[in-house]
């Protein structure tokens, strides 16, 4: 049986580069970087020279870069203190948000009664500005939280106009990036964005790491206590080999990045060809399909299967080796269906099933060939 992995969405296959690296550090660095002798001081070498190499590609200072767990931490650390200590009290976000934001905006709101606002979307999930501009004139203590990339959809925010919305409105920006970041450049002297979350297995680097860019004096606080870690914004001993495979995998993407985008982007659209060409009746969620409008990484399809097979065409891929998702990994477990697909399908395309293949420099044009094939048996 063949194996294909069309789930990067997900996580991605971590990089040989980046295995080989951790191995030796883990090897040859095992000291506590936080301890003063020898080896707690070439630990802590390896910590600070990865939080320089983060900082150069964002253009920021390396103080502002602050290692975490993943970006579900990064989005917690500054969505909660931002309510607690920084005295906001509205939220404007959208619908169709990674539920690292949503449940814990919702989570605020119901600690901290703030307000909640979300903006419009137009009908293939994009952000209304003109709506997100009417509520941040009507608010005060704001903070906007909108993700630059979609997790299921794909859909790419204009981050840097959001940017200069929220700062004509005194307002907080926000953003969960862990779509984008390792995929996008992004220059953060050009985006006037106060905090952001990324996550190293996005970008074909370990799990377990990621990290918060919180603006130079935002008067930001710990979420975690117990140590004077990460500036002490982050109390715990630093995983020192998974910081150092963070550094490692972003330095390839973004070396490899106009290459890998070119290849990424041929298959992706070789993929669009061969669904529209053998199901004519499918159709692209929303703006998946506009390479101007969406990222390069991922497609999501609603399929024509009738409703008696479409519970099941998910376990008959993964039978066949096949692996892809219905939306986010991180709800897979859950009976209901995608919260972001419910804001822009009608009912009855929410019967049918919808699909979300994410690519990476891995695959090849003939694992598409064999997807579509299999897929022929169902449809």
């Amino acid at each position: 049986m063949k194996h294909v992995y069309f789930d990067s969405a997900a996580t991605t296959q971590i990089r040989p580069e980046v295995i080989e690296r951790m191995t030796q550090v883990m090897h040859d660095c095992y000291g506590n970087a936080s301890s003063t002798h020898s080896f707690g001081r070439s630990a802590k070498a390896l910590v600070e020279q990865a939080r320089k190499t983060v900082a150069k590609y964002l253009n920021v200072s390396a103080s502002e870069i602050v290692f975490t767990s993943g970006g579900t931490e990064a989005d917690n650390l500054a969505l909660l203190s931002a309510v607690r200590d920084l005295g906001v009290k509205n939220i404007i976000t959208s619908r169709i948000e990674h539920h690292a934001v949503l449940h814990t905006v919702q989570q605020l709101e119901r600690q901290y009664g703030i307000t909640v606002k979300y903006v419009d979307l137009d009908k293939t999930g994009h952000v209304d500005y003109n709506h997100l501009e009417t509520l941040l004139k009507s608010s005060n203590n704001t903070l906007v939280s909108l993700m630059h990339v979609n997790n299921e959809i794909g859909n790419v925010l204009d981050i840097k106009r959001v940017g200069t919305l929220c700062k004509a409105n005194d307002a907080i920006l926000h953003s969960d990036t862990v779509q984008s970041i390792g995929h996008y450049k992004m220059d953060l002297q050009e985006v006037s964005l106060d905090f952001m979350a990324v996550s190293a297995h996005k970008f074909h680097g370990p799990k377990g790491v990621g990290f918060a860019f919180i603006r130079k004096n935002s008067g930001l606080k710990p979420l975690i206590f117990g140590g004077e870690q990460e500036r002490g914004y982050r109390a715990g001993t630093e995983a020192v080999h998974n910081i150092v495979g963070l550094e490692e995998a972003l330095k390839l993407s973004y070396d490899n990045l106009e290459e890998e985008r070119a290849y990424i982007i041929d298959l992706k659209c070789y993929f669009m060809e061969q669904l529209k060409s053998n199901f004519t009746e499918s159709t692209f969620n929303g703006g998946c399909s506009d390479l101007e409008k969406s990222t390069y990484t991922l497609l999501n399809v609603c399929l024509p299967i009738t409703p008696e097979k479409a519970p099941i065409l998910l376990f008959q891929l993964d039978l066949k080796g096949i692996a892809c998702s219905k939306g986010s990994a991180c709800q897979s477990g859950s009976s209901k269906g995608s919260h972001v697909l419910s804001q822009i399908l009608c009912d009855d395309d929410m019967q049918k099933p919808s699909l979300r293949f994410s690519f990476s420099k891995y695959n090849t044009k003939e694992e598409v060939d064999y997807v579509i094939e299999v897929l022929k048996e169902f449809v």
